[in-house]
């Protein structure tokens, strides 16, 4: 199974990138992470069409079986910097067979909802299925404990075998 993570934190190396890679890992029961997407590292890229290192990116990340795509909460929303990188791909069709998973940080749990109700939606946009609901960190605990918080452990407990059984069926119907 490929995992693939994004994260559109403007910051580069950032605490929700580690969040985003644990999460990932654990999902996969430990397995390497197949790519590593760090938008703050595409640049000016993603403020055009056809750049070639964006691109590759694209087909890195729509390759997939599982995604967790990350962001940090800004304005009780996802960052500008994940959107420029999600509306590279194309509505509807652009991760056709990836399942994703929706997850944000946050300074306090007053935007908890947030990658359900607006993270999530995007993602099913493109079409990619997200059967578990979306997972929000708070950022503080996650860097405190090294990205695995009880939160997370407790939605990989709940969710981890719903995640890999569709992400598997994924990975069948589009080869």
């Amino acid at each position: 199974m490929r995992t693939v993570v994004v994260c559109g934190n403007p910051k580069v190396a950032s605490r929700t990138l580690t969040a985003a890679i644990t999460t990932a890992q654990l999902l996969s029961g430990g397995d390497e992470v197949g790519q590593v997407v760090d938008v703050a590292t595409l640049g000016p890229g993603l403020l055009g069409w056809g750049d070639p290192t964006v691109a590759q990116a694209v087909t890195d990340v729509a390759s997939a079986d599982l995604l967790v795509v990350a962001s940090p909460t800004f304005k009780a929303t996802y960052s500008g910097l994940l959107k420029l990188f999600l509306d590279q791909f194309a509505g509807g069709e652009g991760l056709r067979g990836v399942t994703a998973v929706p997850l944000m940080l946050g300074a306090a749990p007053t935007h908890a909802l947030a990658p359900e109700l607006l993270l999530k939606p995007v993602l099913s946009e493109l079409g990619a299925a997200c059967p578990a609901p979306g997972l929000y960190l708070i950022d503080r605990e996650a860097e405190e404990k090294g990205a695995e918080t009880p939160a997370l452990t407790a939605y990989v407990e709940r969710w981890g075998s719903t995640l890999l059984a569709t992400a598997g069926a994924g990975s069948t119907l589009s080869a």
